[in-house]
């Protein structure tokens, strides 16, 4: 126990007496968690595009006129058979008439015509939405079967399908990035972590010597740079937080503006608090130990 105090106070009389090097470390270790949680919110809003670009995707299968109404839900029961799919919307053929009329209410000349015909010549439609914009091909490719070519009136697929591309892309490339960019964020987080523990450590390479000489295990040597480690570790990861947490109530507002929906920062921010918090604690403590550990190991051998 009276180790252990003496440990505990060689730490923080180290981090006094250099507390230059002890606030580049702290700061060094905030700037990396900042990098980091950067990227986390770029996740994050990235995620939020894509998923309003995907609930912005669908296939609309219009029926013709004549279509049955055992035929149509035929169909709609083949359809919805498909685990991909999550929803179908179905609307009748007086549905679709109202909002066609809906539609061009301004175009008189348009309604006129449709009067003319003194009966509907709109057929029903289903709109149709799966889990992923990928699995509309393989609906489509389900609905072009020779039974239903004359039920089946068209599909409007051409533009989703160059929608569904875009997105595709888009998450593969953003995924890809994200990986390459926290690997590089590790990287340089190590090497830079490593310099500034090795020059602390050097500074004392004197004291270090003299312990050893006078009878101190490598165990005491180390033991104030491992409390030093988890020092560094819980400060920088609390200013973290606090930053991080201020910072996304600063944005939340300009988010809201283009996605047009509330707290998706700051509830994911809380929601994850725990595994994000926890997660950058144990890196950043695994971190500045090898860090320390790999440093001293030159001034060990006395």
């Amino acid at each position: 126990m009276l180790s252990l105090l003496r440990v505990i106070k060689f730490a923080f009389q180290d981090m006094a007496r250099n507390f230059g090097l002890s606030f580049m470390t702290v700061l060094i270790l905030v700037l990396m968690l900042l990098s980091i949680n950067t990227l986390v919110v770029i996740n994050v809003l990235t995620g939020e595009a894509v998923r309003l670009i995907k609930d912005q995707i669908d296939v609309s299968v219009y029926f013709s006129y004549d279509a049955t109404d055992k035929e149509i839900q035929e169909i709609k029961s083949y359809t919805q058979s498909f685990p991909e799919v999550v929803n179908i919307d179905y609307f009748t053929r007086e549905q679709v008439l109202e909002q066609f009329k809906t539609q061009h209410v301004d175009d008189k000349d348009v309604l006129a015509a449709l009067n003319e015909l003194n009966e509907n010549p709109l057929g029903a439609t289903m709109v149709i939405r799966t889990r992923e914009p990928k699995d509309y091909a393989k609906i489509i490719s389900a609905l072009n079967v020779p039974e239903y070519e004359n039920i089946i009136e068209a599909k409007s697929f051409g533009d989703t399908e160059k929608a569904i591309g875009r997105v595709h892309t888009i998450t593969t490339n953003v995924e890809h990035f994200g990986y390459a960019l926290s690997a590089l964020f590790a990287v340089i987080a190590l090497l830079i972590i490593f310099n500034t523990i090795r020059v602390a450590i050097y500074t004392q390479r004197i004291e270090i010597g003299i312990k050893k000489l006078v009878g101190a295990t490598n165990w005491f040597v180390r033991g104030p740079y491992l409390v030093e480690s988890l020092f560094f570790t819980c400060l920088s990861v609390a200013v973290t937080a606090a930053v991080v947490y201020f910072a996304l109530r600063f944005l939340e507002p300009y988010v809201m503006v283009v996605f047009q929906k509330t707290g998706i920062l700051t509830n994911y921010y809380l929601s994850h608090k725990m595994q994000l918090t926890g997660l950058q604690f144990i890196a950043v403590l695994f971190l500045t130990i090898f860090s320390s550990l790999l440093a001293m190991r030159r001034y060990l051998r006395v």
